[in-house]
């Protein structure tokens, strides 16, 4: 019932140090419940959240930045494509030992100064892969002291795993002595020296095989970075827009348990795909009988296993990549996703309620969530609503089977193990938290009100 949240411990002594340096965290639908909205999430001035989440996504935004053989896709959807290669390269892919040459071209964001210098970031991206073509993601980052990171790999991605395709991977052991990326974070290693991240470009090579006219085209690219106070306790949110509960399709993992093992030993650890494929389903999209029909058919939601398969990180050997989870979402028709922070439940009931359900990566001992009956040194799930009295309404996949997923959490409970930085496990050895991660999923589209909220949270 894990995510992939255990490899993030070692991003432990970074956040731990962080205290003295960082900023403080500043539809089977009910009726909205009476009580008076609590103000919304842009009441906190964007230049003073610890967190900060920007992207690349219009054409404007596309020329802005610096190509090397790519050109700028037009219509309704954006993006960068590659029009001529910049050079060819040869890459040995670690996971299947194969050797193949490919042409690439190269897009660099322009810089982006963070409002409020970050010890955290994490990419995510939208796009694209055809058969035979894939991108390479990157960061750059700028330190508070003048200085370079090197460019770091945030991901080397492609939605598919056919015989011309690579194997969709992060890449291990990327540091420079004074940060390093574990899997899909970057991290300053030492937050207590005062350095911080001032900035950061983000890179995008596309590739493809030679002689193709084949493209990838990369839609959004963007990056949350932040600088979040080290505790053990955050401040409670009272609660506000509740008594809302959105129609979401409710899926176990453990129904999947022992199901094709190769992908992150089966469904026991499937908590992240499964809750977006939960949310890829709400917004009406889902793989056709083509695509599943690889799917033993007597095995039950084979979607679950389809959305563990095209999740699955090769190198760290799991599907919990967070990235990697909101672009497979983003491979469904006009659909978007991001890897971003929340400050609070606050924001979670202004998305609610505007019809867009979060999923929230957390980490418990048993005792610390009640009516959950297990612990989890990381797992993720769904709020797709909250009750008349604030208490936040969860779509679970670690549950026995579909009817028991829909689960009621305690908001208090809820709001600190998903939004702390650090925490005991079961031996009292102190440990990383989340400290807000969460997938948002949202049509290209969204409904003025949904546009407007996201707006608030600074995602466009």
């Amino acid at each position: 019932m894990t995510s992939s949240a255990p490899r993030r411990t070692v991003l432990a002594a970074a956040l731990a140090a962080a205290a003295g340096a960082a900023a403080p965290l500043a539809a089977a639908a009910g009726e909205p419940g009476r009580r008076p909205a609590p103000p919304a999430p842009a009441a906190t001035p964007r230049s003073k959240r610890p967190v900060d989440y920007h992207a690349w996504t219009t054409a404007a935004d596309w020329r802005q930045g610096t190509g090397h053989g790519t050109r700028v896709v037009s219509g309704p959807r954006p993006g960068i494509g590659l029009a001529r290669p910049a050079g060819t390269t040869d890459y040995r892919d670690p996971h299947t030992g194969k050797t193949a040459t490919w042409e690439y071209a190269t897009w660099t964001s322009p810089a982006h100064r963070l409002p409020v210098p970050a010890t955290e970031a994490v990419a995510s991206w939208n796009a694209h892969t055809p058969a035979g073509t894939w991108i390479a993601v990157e960061l750059r980052g700028t330190y508070s002291d003048g200085g370079h990171t090197p460019w770091y790999v945030m991901g080397r991605w492609t939605a598919g795993d056919g015989e011309t395709d690579i194997r969709r991977t992060s890449v291990d052991d990327q540091k420079d002595g004074r940060s390093a990326v574990s899997t899909d974070t970057f991290a300053v290693d030492d937050p207590s020296s005062g350095l911080r991240l001032a900035a950061y470009e983000l890179r995008l090579t596309l590739y493809r095989r030679p002689g193709s006219t084949d493209t990838p085209t990369v839609w959004r690219v963007g990056a949350m970075a932040s600088d979040l106070p080290d505790r053990f306790e955050v401040p409670a949110s009272p609660p506000g827009l509740v008594g809302r509960e959105l129609r979401v399709p409710r899926y176990s993992q453990e129904i999947h348990k022992g199901q094709y093992p190769q992908y992150d030993n089966g469904g026991e650890a499937w908590c992240s795909p499964t809750s977006s494929q939960m949310i890829i389903e709400h917004w009406g999209r889902r793989p056709t009988p083509q695509q599943l029909s690889w799917v033993d058919p007597s095995y039950a939601d084979p979607q679950v296993c389809h959305a563990a398969r095209y999740t699955f990180d090769y190198q760290y050997n799991g599907c919990g990549n967070w990235p990697f989870n909101a672009a497979y979402a983003a491979t469904y028709h006009d659909l978007q996703g991001i890897v971003t922070r929340l400050s609070s439940l606050t924001d979670v009931e202004h998305l609610v309620h505007a019809g867009i359900p979060v999923i929230t990566s957390q980490s418990f001992l048993k005792t610390e969530l009640d009516g959950a009956g297990y612990g989890t040194a990381g797992h993720l799930m769904t709020v797709i609503g909250f009750t008349k009295t604030g208490d936040v309404i969860a779509n679970d996949p670690a549950s026995p089977d579909d009817p028991a997923v829909r689960r009621v959490y305690k908001r208090r409970q809820f709001e600190n193990i998903w939004l702390r930085t650090k925490r005991h496990d079961d031996k009292g050895q102190v440990k990383s938290g989340s400290g807000g991660v969460c997938y948002l999923y949202f049509p290209t589209k969204p409904a003025p009100t949904q546009h407007r909220v996201l707006a608030e949270l600074g995602i466009r």
